[in-house]
């Protein structure tokens, strides 16, 4: 039997997934589309043409939350880093999910909800083949990780629920990674999140908090693992207080009688659906496709901070290969604090663990010398080098950010151009902004007061659509500086990249019109309206106060 291992494809053309960890203060019962997701976009009513297929789409639907994936294109969905057919299993179970099918034991009721799920998952098997694809690398390590565990094998099957076993996969709430940990859950179940790195996104890491999290909801509702489920999806006091609803009201407290989130109501069944569908896939006539039942990974302890494209080249792997493998690392390098590990192909571990060894640590990286000038600053130099005033500081032992004219500073920096780190954070963020969504590219530089609504409607847009074309979600804060994308399809709504514009109230008078307002202020009348939400059609009311957005460039031939 060989040994293969499929690089971890970040693309996603999925439909139907579900779930994030979210505080009980953060659930949003209107989930918001952020993307564009395949068939998920077109209303039901305008897919079917029968009640009955109407109303299965619709509670197919209840609690989808459409996470964004980066539509970078950067890997092939099946690409092959090892074929070494010198490596072979004696495993008595060649494939790793018939290992799951035997462990799962959660019962599953003949109920609708399951029914509608499943029969979603019967239609489309190519879905189910674009997640085994991405779950091929990790798949062996997380079943491993449940058995050490004891835990319930079903479990395997939460990240395609959660994400589709994508690793870069991003939702409302700020949820991010295979396993969806919003920030607060993820640190608080070990996840460092900084400038570096993102442990949310890193596999064994998520992998590691996701079990300590199910773990401990699981002991907290008394080993009942669908109210663990739920509470992992909408967070335990929503759960509990559904709980404590019941019983007070001499109602059941099963998971099937709480008064949930529609989300939560169709997460659950989801998870089930899927895992009736392995266990009776020949009854099914299920295609579910295999996974050799071999380990292909290994965790490797590099003890310093390394630059990605130099353990690459160490490793006899591409860069997108390796970042692929270890996608919780933001930038062109592993975190100066850590974690100091990389995930490796299993044949290539041991030759990369020696030739490291050889390696000086101060060689993990490429150096600048950079003589500090007039105007220097180390924010000034961080921004310049890529890389953060801490690191700076911690490198030249320096005790305050006070630098001197003349001063030597030694700056870590990226061994390749950056471009080449194609699954960083910035390039990532770059590949689907570059994305051509409309006929014209504006860029809004974010300014104090914005807010993705204000943003939206200025440039009359959908927050939705504003917030998919940059790769964030509706919710998400908005930082100084910072660069958004908006797409127009007229020229004449677009903003040059001089246009300074200014976020004014004006003030009705008497004789005003919009008509002579959007005169005097170089703005349309349709815009006016938007901005603040009132019909055009009506009068103006002296005193009225309207919210504008106006090009202070292009004042002055205005008169």
């Amino acid at each position: 039997m060989q040994l293969k291992l499929f690089v971890l494809s970040p693309v996603l053309l999925a439909l139907g997934l579900s779930g994030c960890q979210i505080t009980e203060e953060q659930i949003q019962e209107d989930v918001v589309n952020v993307q564009n997701v395949e068939g998920a976009t077109e209303p039901c009513n305008t897919l079917h043409d029968t009640p009955e297929a109407i109303e299965d789409c619709e509670i197919a639907r209840e609690g989808v939350i459409d996470v964004v994936h980066p539509k970078d294109n950067l890997l092939s969905e099946a690409e092959e880093l090892i074929d070494d057919p010198s490596v072979e299993t004696e495993a008595i179970i060649t494939n790793v999910w018939q290992r799951v099918s035997d462990g799962l034991n959660l019962y599953i009721p003949d109920d609708r909800r399951v029914d509608v799920q499943k029969n979603w998952y019967l239609k489309h098997p190519e879905y189910m083949k674009r997640v085994v694809t991405r779950a091929k690398p990790f798949l062996y390590y997380i079943v491993d990780e449940i058995e050490k565990r004891d835990m319930p094998m079903e479990l395997v099957l939460l990240p395609i629920v959660e994400s589709a076993f994508d690793p870069f996969a991003y939702s409302h709430g700020r949820a991010a990674g295979m396993w969806q940990f919003i920030p607060g859950t993820g640190k608080r179940f070990g996840m460092e999140q900084t400038w570096w790195y993102d442990g949310r996104r890193d596999v064994i890491a998520s992998t590691k908090g996701a079990l300590d999290y199910l773990t401990y909801l699981s002991n907290m509702f008394d080993g009942d693992w669908l109210h663990a489920l739920a509470a992992y999806n909408s967070g335990e006091g929503r759960v509990s207080k559904a709980i404590r609803a019941n019983k007070k009201a001499g109602k059941p407290t099963d998971f099937w009688s709480l008064n949930l989130p529609r989300e939560t109501r169709a997460y659950v069944p989801k998870l089930l659906a899927l895992a009736d569908i392995l266990k009776h896939r020949d009854e099914y006539a299920f295609a579910w496709p295999e996974v050799e039942n071999v380990a292909v990974i290994e965790v490797v302890d590099i003890g310093s901070q390394v630059d990605l494209a130099f353990a690459a080249d160490l490793a006899g792997m591409t860069l997108k290969e390796l970042h692929a493998l270890n996608p919780g690392f933001n930038r062109w390098a592993t975190a100066p604090e850590g974690p100091h590990r990389l995930v490796l192909p299993l044949t290539k571990a041991a030759d990369f663990s020696d030739a490291l060894a050889k390696i000086d640590r101060t060689d993990r990286l490429n150096w600048v010398r950079h003589t500090v000038k007039p105007g220097d600053s180390l924010g000034k130099l961080a921004n310049k080098y890529h890389t953060t005033v801490k690191v700076i500081k911690q490198v030249n032992e320096l005790n305050s950010n006070v630098i001197r004219i003349g001063q030597p500073i030694m700056v870590p920096v990226a061994l390749k151009a950056l471009d080449n780190y194609d699954l960083s954070q910035g390039q990532r963020l770059a590949s689907v902004q570059n994305k051509k969504h409309g006929a014209y590219k504006v860029t809004h530089t974010i300014r104090s007061g914005d807010t993705l609504w204000d943003i939206a409607r200025k440039y009359g847009v959908t927050t939705k659509k504003l917030a998919s074309w940059n790769n964030m979600a509706p919710g998400d804060m908005l930082r100084l500086g910072n660069k958004l994308v908006v797409w127009q399809n007229n020229k004449s709504n677009s903003k040059n990249a001089d246009a300074i514009t200014k976020r004014v109230t004006y003030t009705v008078r008497n004789g005003d019109s919009l008509s002579r307002i959007a005169s005097k202020f170089n703005v349309s009348i349709s815009n006016i309206g938007k901005w603040n939400n009132i019909n055009t059609s009506r009068y103006l009311q002296p005193g009225q106060k309207l919210k504008l957005f106006v090009d202070v460039t292009r004042l002055n031939s205005t008169g």
